[in-house]
């Protein structure tokens, strides 16, 4: 008991301490917003430079006594921006000599057409544009509600992920960074949606960015806080598919002026199904001719995350912060596998089932230290950081195959087979970025990263014989790999016109990287070594049409890097008829893009548009080649030359007080010249595919949301056929309970059943087909309370997959 009062008196001396210290910012704007009658909560206060009122300096929003804090203000002009959906939005002119500054309180007139009926709370806009792509709130996404940051990406504007979980930007694969650093975590599923903040969507990346991103680059920033005292919120939530899936979420952070400490926690735990048909018919094989299959899938997933992060912030030019994240995930899965095969004449040749019981754990732990630097001259900044992962996931896999007659009657002993992969990998990140104003009107950004990369895996493949597991030597080995990239890269920005008023807006980068990179296997059987130098550059001119309306060209070159499941050469038996593996020898993708955009905002609407030109060398594809026995072999193949060229729009609404709305479509023509290939003829020419979301917001009353998502993909070419379209709609509802502190959600994903992956290919040799569905459809129910936090806003998450 004594204990627990000491506990007491120390949280609420460090409350007190934290409200004395919010009326003693130095270097800071604060001030209260009402209506002129009570203060407004939730309202956005955002803080622009007069030089260029497209940049966002620092953000804030009003707590429940309407007050609000901006920091570390470097002296300067500023537009200091009020907004809150139902009221008319407010702006001030600030100029800030360095001593803290109290406004006096600002007042928000309510919006004329605000309906009586429905009153609006003010939430982040959903998406905000930006000069190379766009960033989606995560918070406003409620149908994804206790998924991964999978089923985030797919309820994003212009991203496509398809049934098996592959994601893609304008038809091919982007990077994918986690708080702008390359990372380990390379599953998006191991990442509950709760722990994200935002999702950056660049699609015209410059030469400050890794040139190995094709089609663009996915930032995936994770939650931190930013409001003073102590904060905290828990989230438990429960449903089901097929079978039952329960999570749970816990954040506590403490903030003064000084220091910043938060820990979160959350995890999920669920039970999963799937069932895949396939067929196939090899054209010139008589008794393996004709072969078909039926698999059932039973899995039980858990994931764990444990987050912290320390800043401190000594003065108001220097910043240091430290987080380090654990992630544990586990999968038991069940697979049984029916395969009938029939010869030519449609005679029976084989029958068996095969059972497989796969264990898989994984250990994610990353560490992060950052350093960022102020400068009088807000056009000046320095900012350092060091990151590392270290990941160690470790596979076995028990295999017994029974073979039948036609007569299903059992034939000889059953074949006993034992797997395993264990795979140790280091990513470790160092990042050097610098700007300084050369002239009045040009800012001269460069900086360094390197990338070190270390990747060990060890397979192994064993055969029950005479009471004994004996390994298999020719289906066992060690792969490992080691990479480095440094790169170096400049990049000038610069305009025309007056600081309010630039007509023109230009860049001009280039990018420098020095890749290294060598993989063995301990057998001797495959080893290849890379060392090379390239060279990256980007321009691009932007012409302001008006202060809400611009026009933009950007050229850049770019790079896919084979990754390592590309390169890795184990061969996967799992489907002893459909075997898949990497390809050690496979060659960068050298890859030339044009991009003209145009944009456009009114107070209501608005609209982006792009199109987009993309000429690829040695471009990466998976291919499957049919082998003597049989077998198709699936590897990634340099194919040849792909043009791919097409139309990008988004387009948002808000018609009305209680209902906004997201379009975005996609849509794309895909030319193949497979020149590298010796039965090229087998290779689809040319291909169109387009994939299209809708994502409807409801107030229906106060204190409530309801989301409606519909997302169709189009049939997708791949280099010997098609993957099947693939559609669903998703639905999530919240309600807020009493003061706001409690809400209730219920989500309900894929509401028609109708999310499955597939495809259909045709070749000289053979054509296949399969289709593969889990149980995508699920209800989940959350419940979330906090305490004094932004995180009422931001949490009614648990955590639950919909694949």
């Amino acid at each position: 008991m004594k204990k627990l009062k000491q506990n007491l008196l120390a949280a609420i001396l460090l409350f007190a301490i934290s409200q004395y210290s919010f009326c003693q910012k130095t270097n800071s704007i604060n001030g209260t917003v009402s209506d002129g009658k009570n203060p407004i909560e939730f309202v956005d206060v955002v803080l622009k430079p007069v030089t260029d009122t497209t940049k966002t300096l620092a953000y804030a929003s009003t707590d429940a006594s309407g007050k609000f804090i901006l920091e570390n203000i470097n002296p300067s002009e500023y537009i200091l921006k009020f907004r809150l959906i139902g009221f008319k939005s407010y702006n001030q002119k600030i100029k800030y000599t360095g001593s803290p500054i109290s406004l006096n309180t600002i007042v928000l007139q309510e919006d004329a057409n605000l309906l009586n009926t429905v009153v609006v709370k003010s939430e982040k806009k959903q998406i905000q544009k930006t000069a190379e792509g766009f960033v989606f709130n995560a918070v406003s996404n409620i149908s994804q509600s206790g998924g991964t940051a999978i089923d985030l990406l797919k309820n994003i504007p212009t991203v496509a992920v398809d049934a098996d979980d592959a994601i893609s930007l304008r038809g091919k694969t982007p990077l994918i960074l986690i708080n702008g650093k390359n990372s380990a975590i390379t599953n998006m599923n191991q990442i509950p949606a709760s722990s994200i903040e935002s999702i950056e969507v660049i699609t015209s990346p410059t030469a400050k960015y890794d040139a190995n991103a094709e089609s663009g680059i996915i930032n995936i920033k994770l939650k931190k806080n930013n409001l003073n005292g102590i904060n905290g919120a828990a989230v438990l939530g429960g449903g089901f598919g097929a079978k039952g899936r329960v999570s749970s979420s816990a954040l506590l952070n403490y903030k003064n002026d000084k220091w910043n400490v938060g820990l979160a926690y959350d995890n999920r735990f669920a039970g999963r199904t799937k069932e895949i048909n396939g067929e196939r018919t090899n054209y010139f094989i008589d008794d393996e001719h004709y072969i078909k299959q039926h698999r059932n899938d039973e899995r039980t997933e858990g994931l764990q995350n444990l987050k912290f992060n320390l800043d401190f912030t000594p003065n108001e030019k220097n910043s240091f912060s430290f987080e380090a994240l654990g992630n544990m995930e586990s999968q038991d899965n069940h697979e049984t596998l029916y395969t009938q095969v029939n010869t030519s004449s449609d005679a029976f040749f084989s029958k068996n089932k095969r059972h497989s019981l796969e264990l898989e754990r994984s250990k994610v732990a990353e560490f992060s230290f950052n350093y960022d630097r102020k400068f009088d001259d807000i056009q000046k900044s320095l900012n350092a950081s060091i990151t590392s992962s270290f990941n160690h996931d470790r596979e076995n896999t028990d295999i017994d195959t029974y073979n039948y007659d036609e007569y299903n009657q059992q034939i000889g002993d059953v074949l006993l087979q034992r797997t395993h992969n264990y795979e140790h990998e280091n990513i470790t990140n160092a990042i050097l970025n610098y700007a300084v104003p050369v002239s009045a009107k040009t800012t001269l950004e460069t900086g360094y990263k390197g990338t070190f990369r270390f990747f060990n895996s060890d397979f192994q493949s064993a055969d029950f014989v005479n009471g004994d597991y004996v390994i298999n030597p020719l289906a066992s080995n060690i792969f490992h790999f080691n990479e480095q990239i440094s790169a170096f890269y400049g990049l000038l920005n610069s305009y025309s016109g007056t600081k309010d008023n630039q007509k023109w807006k230009y860049n001009l980068g280039l990018r420098a990287e020095q890749v290294s990179n060598n993989g063995k296997t301990e057998s001797g059987t495959d080893n290849f070594s890379n060392s090379y130098l390239k060279f990256f550059p980007s321009a691009s001119v932007q012409l302001n049409l008006k202060s809400d309306e611009f026009v933009k060209f950007g050229y850049s070159k770019r790079i896919n890097r084979p990754d390592l499941d590309d390169l890795n050469p184990f061969i996967d038996i799992t489907d002893a008829l459909n075997p898949h593996g990497g390809n050690p020898y496979l060659k960068p993708e050298i890859i030339h893009i044009v991009e003209l955009s145009y944009n456009k905002e009114w107070s209501n609407y608005s609209l982006s548009g792009n199109a987009f030109y993309r000429n690829a060398n040695n471009t990466i594809r998976q291919y499957g080649t049919l082998q003597d026995n049989g077998v198709v072999l699936l590897q990634p193949q340099n194919i040849g030359n792909m043009v791919t060229y097409g139309l990008e729009g988004v387009f948002s609404l808000k018609p009305f007080s209680f209902y906004d709305a997201n379009i975005s479509l996609t849509a794309f023509q895909q030319n193949i010249s497979a020149g590298n290939l010796e039965q090229a003829e087998d290779v689809v020419k040319s291909a169109f595919s387009w994939y299209g979301k809708v994502i409807n917001n409801f107030v229906p009353w106060k204190g409530g949301k309801l989301q409606i998502i519909g997302n169709y993909n189009s049939a997708v070419a791949t280099p010997q056929g098609k993957r099947i379209p693939i559609y669903n709609v998703d639905m999530g509802f919240q309600q807020k309970l009493g003061k706001g502190n409690a809400r209730l959600g219920l989500v309900v994903t894929d509401i028609f059943n109708t999310l499955e992956s597939g495809y259909k290919n045709n070749t000289l040799l053979f054509r296949n087909q399969r289709t593969s569905k889990s149980d995508t459809r699920a209800l989940m129910i959350t419940f979330a309370y906090t305490f004094r936090s932004d995180f009422k806003e931001k949490l009614l998450e648990n955590q639950f997959s919909a694949e």
